[in-house]
């Protein structure tokens, strides 16, 4: 039996690439949707031995119970989330965990504008520089704002109204109309603007109902943006094989040229 893809592996982990977390630490400290609880945690097992003589009335590892939502921090959405009947965590193939990567940048459009909202143009304008967004890909959305503190994550106005970017749903459509992508992720706790999820006279979530509905996975809450290029590195999106599952948190890595 050949060695090719050893020897692969071997490359992809020589000096000529870099692999890039892009999720966040987990923890009760971990940004992610207001709607939820902190991480809790309860110690069920210790290392602590009995002393001399006397039985051992646990098992010598150390062990923690997790009390979490299935879509907290770093985590994947999957097309059941927000789509009746859409498939479940279970039914992701293993050959969809991992895509080429493209990363559209508009950090500093967001700097500008907290509720900036990512367009077909800034699509179209991407593309002019780096060819066509590839069928297939992984497009994430950079903002930068992974960076902000976990307490001021979303923004909010003296009216509690959150202000962070997102997509539009028009960007979106484009992406799976156009150009057949696989997924999409982004590094805000929605996919769509703060201030549309907060508007009565609009369907909270219309761009992640869309791209649920569509078929496809997005990853939330991504991090380290800013050190993968806009094209050539491939993105790995992990998550457990829950039965019925809608979403998990995730561990999602880049490997990327040296440049």
């Amino acid at each position: 039996m050949g060695t090719q893809l050893w020897e692969t592996l071997a490359d992809l982990k020589s000096s000529r690439y870099k692999w890039i977390d892009l999720s966040h630490e987990f923890s009760p400290e971990t940004p992610h949707w207001y709607g939820f609880q902190p991480l809790a945690a309860r110690k069920l097992f210790d290392y602590a031995a009995p002393e001399p003589g006397e039985a051992w009335d646990e098992a010598p590892m150390r062990v923690y119970e997790y009390t979490v939502a299935g879509q907290y921090g770093t985590h994947v959405d999957i097309p059941a989330h927000f789509a009746p009947g859409g498939r479940t965590q279970e039914q992701i193939r293993v050959d969809e965990l991992v895509y080429p990567l493209v990363v559209i940048d508009k950090s500093d459009a967001v700097r500008e504008n907290p509720d900036y909202a990512l367009t077909v143009q800034d699509i179209l304008d991407w593309e002019k520089t780096y060819g066509e967004v590839p069928a297939g890909s992984f497009v994430a959305f950079r903002s930068d704002w992974y960076k902000r503190p976990a307490e001021n994550f979303d923004n909010n106005d003296a009216g509690g109204i959150p202000h962070y970017p997102g997509w539009e749903v028009a960007a979106i459509e484009f992406l799976v109309t156009q150009r057949n992508i696989g997924a999409i992720g982004h590094e805000t706790s929605d996919t769509d603007p703060g201030f549309i999820t907060s508007d009565p006279n609009i369907y909270p979530y219309p761009g992640e109902k869309y791209i649920l509905d569509q078929d496809r996975i997005q990853i939330e809450l991504l991090a380290n943006l800013d050190q993968v290029p806009a094209v050539g590195g491939i993105v790995f999106t992990t998550f457990p094989k829950l039965k019925d599952g809608v979403g998990f948190p995730a561990r999602v890595f880049a490997v990327v040229p040296v440049s």
